[in-house]
Formats: C-alpha cells, structure tokens, sequence
C-alpha cells in the first residue's frame, strides 16, 4: 500500500508553525512527515531556516503515530558523523521507533556555512559513504574508534540507543551511487519518479521490501493564478536540476540562476490551483514507478493552514483510492 507523508518544509515556515502542522497533518490522516534539513532558504522570498532537528524533536512529543525522517540530513560538512549518530538515536527514542534517518550528499547552500570549500560530488560521494559507515558503526551502541580517509572518531559510544534498529535511507540518483549505498542503506530516497531506478535498488538489494521514498511539490489553492505566482515566487529554484542546485552557495545566487524561470514553466512542472485531481495526476508517476512513500510538499506558509483544513483529507482519500 503506498504511504503519503506531508512535508515540514523548514525553508519556508517557522518553527512553531511547523510543529502546528505537524499535529494538524497527524490529524488529518498523513503516514508520515519529512523535514528538510537547512541552514538557510532556497530563496530569499522563502524567509525562514529554523533548526530541523530541535523542531523534530519537538514534533516527535507533539505526534503520537505518524511516522518521521529526515529528507534529507548531509553528515558530511556541517555536521559530523558522529554528532548525526548521537542526534539520530535520541529522535528515534522521543518518538518511540518511529523516526527513519534520511541521509544525503547535501547542498553548497547549507554546508558551505562552515567555511571549509564545497568539494566535488566525487569526492562528496566519498564522504557520504564513510559517513554513513560511521553512523551505522555508532548505532550498535559499540565503541568506536575509526581513522579514515576523511573523518576521526575517538573512542565513541552512543550512550542512549533505540531497540529495535534505527531505519536509514540515503539519497541517490544514477548507477554507481545505486551500487555504492545499496549496502549502506535500508530505504531508497530519490526525487525523480523513475521506474528504473526503483528497478535497479531492489535487485540490489535482493528484495522489494525496502521503501522507496519520494517528494513532489505541489501548490493547492482556490485561485489558480495566485497558485502558479506563489509557486514562481517561491519554487522557481526547484527546475535548476540537481547539478544545478548542489552547487550554488546562496539565495542570491538561486534567484540569479532562476530569472529566466516563467510562471508557465513553474506551472508545467508544479500541480497548482484548486483541482486536486490534477493533484492526483501528477502525484501518480511515483506510484507507478513503484514508490512505496510519497511526501507531498505545499509550497509557500500562506495557504499552508488553509490547505490542511479543507483540501488535505480529501486530497488523501483521492490519492489512496487512486493508489489501490
């Protein structure tokens, strides 16, 4: 059965906000919520960047059964892995079970913060796989001391660890990052709705039984012109294409590389107005491709409450009768 997740999307809300829709989307009948994981916005008309790990924690007391993950964590930069192992662990305990770590390769945006150069994606790919080595190292509750080609642990243990095993998911896209992190990885993240991909993971991993974790920004609301302007203003950034968005260090920098974004590029790419069929229809390339989680994002904070409390359950009940 597929699984449709609301997502708290740190670049554009505050962090009381959040935690308000976190509780509303519980209610309302969502599987699971995903946080985004910044150090600052993607655009400057987004406005916010609050800490996602403090606002998880705070959702994981506020929610009793909704599941929630990261989407996604970069353990490579800004924080090192051994801090994200320790983080990770006490989640999964304040939410009893039901946190799943997302990790990623991360974005110049957000690491470039600490002031130590944005390296290439090879060598990021490097770091995430050593990284996410370390993390699962950690979680057993072991002592750890490791010396590798990027990161030093001393002599570490995770004190306060979950039961059972604290689930991973690590974002990936093409062949080799397929085949590197398979083994790394319990769950698959991805953003592209690609059958192939879905494919490939699970004959790597010998099995169908792992989730398949997407995200699709969608822009609902009673005005289909206001939608696709709140969507230009606020998501342009989203149709630079990974390469693009890895790599540019700042809002400024977003904003320059998406001028030439219109609004009717904006509203090919991103379901907007009151129809939640056309909701639906877009959303339906996931399921097909065989995910098995779909996180919905509600681009902009405007229409956030409003969408929640007249457009999200409906939009469910369409989305889980078209999904069976």
């Amino acid at each position: 059965m597929t699984r449709f997740g609301y997502t708290l999307m740190t670049e554009q809300s505050g962090p009381k906000e959040l935690v308000s829709y976190a509780v509303d989307a519980e209610r309302i009948g969502f599987d699971f919520a995903v946080s985004s994981d910044h150090y600052s916005p993607w655009l400057v008309s987004q406005g916010h960047a609050p800490y996602a790990w403090t606002l998880l924690g705070a959702v994981a007391q506020a929610t009793t059964t909704m599941d929630l993950a990261t989407y996604v964590t970069s353990p490579i930069q800004r924080y090192h892995p051994a801090v994200v192992a320790q983080k990770a662990a006490t989640l999964s305990l304040l939410s009893d079970g039901r946190f799943l770590l997302g990790l990623g390769s991360g974005e110049n945006l957000n690491e470039h913060v600490t002031g130590e150069g944005w390296p290439p994606i090879d060598q990021r790919q490097d770091m995430l796989e050593e990284a996410a080595t370390i993390i699962r190292e950690l979680l057993t509750g072991e002592l750890v001391t490791w010396e590798g080609s990027y990161f030093r642990v001393d002599s570490a243990r995770i004190w306060d660890t979950p039961t059972e095993p604290l689930p991973i998911g690590i974002a990936v896209s093409g062949d080799k990052s397929l085949e590197r992190f398979a083994p790394l990885a319990d769950h698959l993240i991805t953003t592209e709705p690609d059958a192939e991909i879905i494919s490939k993971w699970d004959d790597l991993k010998g099995s169908t039984s792992s989730r398949k974790i997407g995200q699709i920004p969608i822009s609902w609301g009673p005005d289909r012109d206001e939608a696709i302007e709140r969507a230009h203003d606020q998501f342009r950034w989203f149709g630079g294409g990974w390469a693009v968005n890895s790599d540019l260090p700042t809002p400024a920098g977003f904003a320059g590389a998406s001028q030439f974004v219109r609004k009717e590029d904006v509203a090919e790419s991103i379901p907007c107005g009151p129809d939640l069929d056309a909701i639906v229809e877009s959303v339906k390339s996931f399921w097909e491709a065989g995910f098995t989680d779909i996180a919905l994002v509600q681009v902009g904070d405007a229409l956030q409450q409003q969408f929640l409390d007249e457009a999200a359950a409906p939009l469910l009940d369409l989305l889980r009768d078209a999904a069976k």
